[in-house]
């Protein structure tokens, strides 16, 4: 039964901890397709029989609610709302991810430490605080990089009518409106991954072929972890 690996420090007391479950992370930008992605996953694993849980970003019992109150609110510095989103992520690996790994189950991250990293590290953020900020987060078994140019990615999230001030990066002043600021903040996170996907061993895929297609793939990459 594997050791809980950790990118530093780790939790407190967990060095030991033996986890029978599966890390598996789904990342990407807003309108490439996670939520579907992760549905579809959790649905083809529960048929398999294998109990699933699904967690995200900003979905802490603890801070969740106060975390949408503060990107609301707009009122907070950079190092505040990354030491909040932080806080969210460690309670929520505490308190849902560990336990059911524990029981064996596997575990869908809708988003993980990348993307906080990566927004981060865009928003002027020191590289190494950053990782050692999130020392205390397990190790995946497998990170998945749902794909996209920017080209492909604008109209995508245009009919989906998802852009909005912190996904179009407006607090950078990159552009004195939506749409403009949208392009350059989401092209610098895409470099930004682009650069961590050798470092955290970050598998891309496509994600402008079909549903089907890159759900296939997806799935063939998942079997392999069993």
């Amino acid at each position: 039964m594997k050791k809980a690996r950790f990118f530093g420090h780790g939790l407190p007391g967990m060095e030991k901890l033996e986890l029978p479950g599966k890390l598996i992370v789904i990342e990407g930008t807003d309108g490439v397709g996670r939520t579907t992605h992760i549905n579809l996953l959790h649905d083809w694993l529960e048929s398999q029989g294998r109990g699933v849980l699904v967690t995200g970003l900003s979905r802490s019992p603890l801070i969740g609610e106060g975390l949408q109150a503060a990107k609301q609110n707009k009122l907070l510095g950079r190092l505040t709302m990354a030491l909040f989103y932080a806080t969210d992520f460690a309670d929520r690996l505490e308190h849902e991810i560990i336990p059911a790994l524990r029981a064996g189950f596997v575990v869908l991250a809708d988003r993980y430490v990348y993307t906080l990293i990566a927004r981060d590290t865009v928003r002027g953020t020191d590289a190494k605080w950053l990782r050692d900020l999130f020392g205390f987060a397990l190790i995946p078994d497998a990170v998945f990089y749902l794909s996209i140019d920017i080209d492909s990615l604008v109209p995508r999230v245009l009919r989906a009518g998802k852009l909005n001030y912190w996904e179009a990066g407006m607090d950078l002043g990159l552009a004195d409106n939506l749409f403009d600021s949208f392009h350059e903040y989401q092209s610098l996170l895409l470099q930004e991954f682009e650069k961590m996907r050798e470092e955290f061993n970050i598998f891309s895929i496509s994600s402008k072929g079909s549903i089907n297609s890159v759900q296939s793939r997806l799935r063939k990459r998942i079997e392999m972890l069993f």
